[in-house]
This record gives C-alpha cells, sequence and structure tokens, in this order.
C-alpha cells in the first residue's frame, strides 16, 4: 500500500527483513494550469509546460559529485538513468522518470537529491496537479508526494535520498527554489538539506 507523504515527512527504503531496496524509480508528473474563462473552461494560457526532473549527487562534506538530467540522461558511474525530456506534460500517469540503482551507487554519495525545474521559465502558477511517487524494482508504488508549491517560483526541491547506515532514507522536501535548471538551484538546496 503506497504512503501519501506530505511535505516534510520521511520514509526508510529498507525492506520489512532489514536489508535495502537495491532499485527504485522516481516518476514525474504534471499538468498546465487551467485558466482564463469562467472556472477555467474557456482557454487561455498555455497548451504545454516544459519541467524538467533532474538529479544532483553529493557526498557527505556538501561536494556535488554529478547531475543527471536532459543533457546527460546517465549518471558517470552508470547508477541514475533518466528517462528523457518531456516537453509538454501532456498525458496520463509519470512524464519523467529516473532509475536508481541503489546497490551501484558509489560509497561516497551520501545524499541523492530531485529537483523539477522550468525550462521555459514557467512558473509553478502554471502548474497543476503535479507529483512525484517512489517505485520499487517489483514496479510497487511506496509512496507518493503532490507537489501543491504554488507561486511564482520556476524550481523544487522536491524530494532526496540520504544513507541510513546500509539503507536509505526518502525525504518529501517540496522546497520552492529559484532557477530554469539545476545547476541554478545548488546554493538554496545545499543550505536546505545538506
Amino acid at each position: 500500500m503506497s504512503i501519501s507523504l506530505v511535505k516534510g515527512q520521511k520514509i526508510s527504503l529498507a525492506k520489512q527483513d532489514g536489508s535495502s531496496l537495491s532499485k527504485i524509480f522516481l516518476g514525474a508528473g504534471w499538468d498546465v494550469a487551467k485558466s482564463g474563462g469562467m472556472f477555467g473552461l474557456f482557454g487561455g494560457g498555455n497548451k504545454s509546460i516544459d519541467l524538467d526532473v533532474s538529479v544532483i549527487t553529493f557526498d557527505a562534506n556538501k561536494k556535488q559529485l554529478d547531475n543527471v538530467y536532459f543533457g546527460q540522461l546517465r549518471s558517470r558511474d552508470g547508477s541514475i538513468v533518466h528517462s528523457g525530456d518531456n516537453l509538454t506534460g501532456a498525458g496520463e500517469g509519470d512524464d519523467e522518470v529516473i532509475h536508481v540503482d541503489l546497490s551501484q551507487v558509489p560509497s561516497n554519495v551520501q545524499s541523492i537529491v530531485f529537483t523539477i525545474s522550468s525550462f521555459r521559465g514557467q512558473t509553478f502558477d502554471e502548474v497543476e496537479n503535479a507529483f512525484c511517487r517512489i517505485v520499487d524494482q517489483s514496479n510497487k508504488e511506496l509512496a507518493i508526494y503532490k507537489l501543491n508549491e504554488k507561486g511564482s517560483h520556476t524550481g523544487v526541491l522536491i524530494s532526496s535520498l540520504k544513507r541510513n547506515g546500509g539503507a536509505w532514507d526518502f525525504t518529501a522536501r517540496g522546497l520552492a527554489c529559484r532557477g530554469r535548471m539545476v545547476n541554478d538551484m545548488i546554493p538554496q538546496i545545499t543550505a536546505e538539506i545538506l
């Protein structure tokens, strides 16, 4: 049964037997907010929104180790793989997916941070139904987090994974950030979670 997370909530990704999950993916989706006319029923606004899901890895000393985003779809060590860029947010379900092989993440990686940002500069006032979900290797949804952060910002620190002994903890973050690309958000991210 999937857990519906709230901002700041943390869950362990350890299995019931105490072992850690080996593979997960983070799926993210969004829709364009309805605007114009009575109750948003009569058009107006854009028909698509280009959000980009990205990953940053950090060591224990807050040093950025790697980025995975639309311009680099695989981490240098191969443990993190991006599904590719969705330019519109159209369709049901996950718009972009990040696969993480936790068993292959190098031991110096202490935190894995997931972000979403608007490459074209559209704000989160123009986004609705945004979510991220964590799914295990058997395709079972473990948790879902609805991103309700409306505003004039162009990015959100969605969530993070942090080593906790031999397992990983997942935390729903929901921090509004400035920046159209993942690198623009790094100062806010390091101040917030590391």
